[in-house]
């Protein structure tokens, strides 16, 4: 037998048995039941312990009463689960009685025996359900048999260690320790299984931080951009009054799709419809526009001159929309698409709403009220939480996955919070430029680990969420960045929105590649 105290590893911590034992159990699973066997005899290491080789031999020979004096011989070892168990094994016990047709005993199983362990009702009310199907059916040595082999797994599954090994053991344990090493890599942003010949570590090359092109389509200062949600197109808002639909194309270059003429005034902000198939643009201090994103036309305009939006969010349906205005006698509109109004928050008591927005889940409406005040409103159940910051907010954005979002204060500060108020204190992230202008940042990057922000510098801020610096701080533009967009589907795309009257596009740096590409 091999010496158990045996332990493997520079720092002495791990016990060879269970390292070798667990190795057989991995070959097992990926079907090298011929290599797993051998490395068995070799090592004389055997991956089902002696308890359970016993409890096995109880179960495939069906000495129903055995298995249960043994499982109830580890009761001290299995705490809760031992009912768990013996409820396995009675419901095996209970189906054969009736594969062979005694009811009676199968009956008497289920009243006495079933009914007195403490498991989940329904678990019993169903097992009795089933016994009315199970009533008619034959009896077949193979199906015996396999159900056999499949209450083992059932049993493995429930036992604890060393009398078994969890299941997947090695492939949890390597897995636990790729995710290790994704979780403190600062710059992990790519999809797809990571190799194990090294430990991992990403070098700048996965987030965006190289200009790959430079859209020039407007006029006048770029105040907003933001990508679509299925990262096919980006749409951009300047103070030339107009909007522009840009188009993603495969080799991630944008080509301009559709110019949206129609305001009288800098179109402050847009926003995408979750399906992708509408947007809104909205003027300053005028009118909001719904246009079809296919054609580029105007599908509704919402108000009138003089009609003050300070932001808008749609619904998950998008087929309803809500407003936040600076004017308290306009307060917060919910519409539909067709213009009619669902419902209203109004009233002089109202603040200015500075932003809003609607989680992509739709269970929360958060609001920034003028001008350091967050709520956050459950839809469902009208239960609203109130933070207060002790600095001015410009903005707000959401994360994809709806547990949290971030604010950006003229502090030269981004708080970011949890949705669901488990947090006491934010998340602070620091290093940019704000004090005068909005300032708008974004989540984003895979599973949206990063945050990037424009900055009054003319520069752009990318943060690992782990870490309150700057990992990467972005130049090209020459005035204030307003607004940063990150491609959803596209992890190492980045759009900024600047004074300087562009759009910039950041992909990662190539080896040798140094164009850069103009798009008027």
């Amino acid at each position: 037998m091999e010496d158990t105290c045996e332990v493997l590893g520079s720092e002495g911590l791990i016990k060879k048995h269970e390292f070798v034992r667990i190795i057989v159990q991995c070959l097992y699973s990926l079907g090298y039941a011929k290599s797993a066997s051998f490395l068995e005899l070799e090592s004389g290491v055997s991956y089902k312990s002696e308890e359970f080789r016993l409890l096995e031999s109880h179960v495939i020979n069906g000495n129903w009463d055995d298995c249960i004096s043994f499982l109830n011989s580890l009761r001290d070892l299995l705490g809760e689960t031992r009912d768990s168990a013996v409820f396995l094994v009675l419901r095996q016990c209970l189906m054969e009685y009736l594969k062979h047709g005694e009811d009676n005993l199968a009956l008497d199983v289920l009243r006495k025996r079933v009914s007195a362990l403490h498991v989940d009702r329904y678990k019993i009310h169903g097992l009795a359900n089933s016994m009315l199907s199970l009533k008619d059916v034959g009896v077949d040595g193979d199906v015996v048999h396999d159900s056999r082999k499949d209450l083992l797994k059932d049993l493995e599954k429930l036992l604890p260690p060393p009398i078994a090994v969890p299941e997947r053991r090695l492939e949890h344990l390597v897995e636990t320790t790729i995710t290790a090493w994704v979780d403190s890599c600062l710059y992990h942003s790519s999809l797809g299984p990571v190799s194990l010949y090294e430990d991992h570590c990403c070098g700048r090359d996965q987030i965006p931080t190289t200009t790959t092109q430079i859209l020039t389509g407007h006029r006048n200062e770029v105040w907003f951009v933001q990508f679509s949600n299925n990262g096919e197109h980006l749409a951009s808002s300047s103070n030339d009054c107009t909007a522009i639909i840009w188009k993603v194309l495969e080799d991630g270059k944008l080509t301009l799709k559709h110019t949206l003429c129609g305001h009288h005034h800098a179109v402050s902000f847009v926003v995408w419809s979750p399906d992708d198939t509408k947007l809104l643009t909205c003027g300053n201090t005028e009118v909001l526009k719904l246009w079809d994103v296919e054609t580029g036309t105007c599908m509704q305009t919402f108000g009138n001159q003089g009609f003050v939006v300070s932001s808008c969010a749609w619904f998950p349906n998008s087929k309803q929309l809500v407003c936040g205005s600076s004017d308290p006698e306009k307060g917060i509109c919910m519409w539909d698409c067709e213009g009619n109004e669902i419902k209203a928050w109004r009233g002089m008591r109202m603040p200015k709403v500075v932003d809003i927005a609607v989680t992509p889940d739709g269970e929360y409406l958060i609001s920034i009220f003028l001008d350091k005040e967050i709520r956050i409103l459950h839809l469902g159940t009208n239960v609203e939480r109130v933070i207060s910051e002790e600095h001015p907010i410009t903005s707000l954005s959401v994360s994809s996955d709806s547990k949290f979002f971030i604010v950006n204060l003229n502090s030269q500060e981004i708080h970011m919070w949890d949705v669901a108020g488990q947090w006491d204190k934010p998340l602070t992230y620091t290093g940019h430029k704000q004090r005068k202008y909005v300032i708008r940042s974004c989540f984003g990057g895979l599973n949206g680990k990063f945050i990037a922000s424009g900055s009054e510098n003319s520069q752009v801020y990318i943060w690992n969420t782990q870490n309150s610096k700057p990992i990467e701080v972005l130049s090209g533009h020459s005035l204030t960045v307003n607004c940063v967009s990150w491609n959803p589907k596209r992890p190492q795309m980045l759009a900024s929105a600047s004074d300087d009257h562009t759009v910039r596009i950041w992909g990662p740096q190539l080896m040798g590649e140094k164009k850069r590409c103009n798009l008027k």
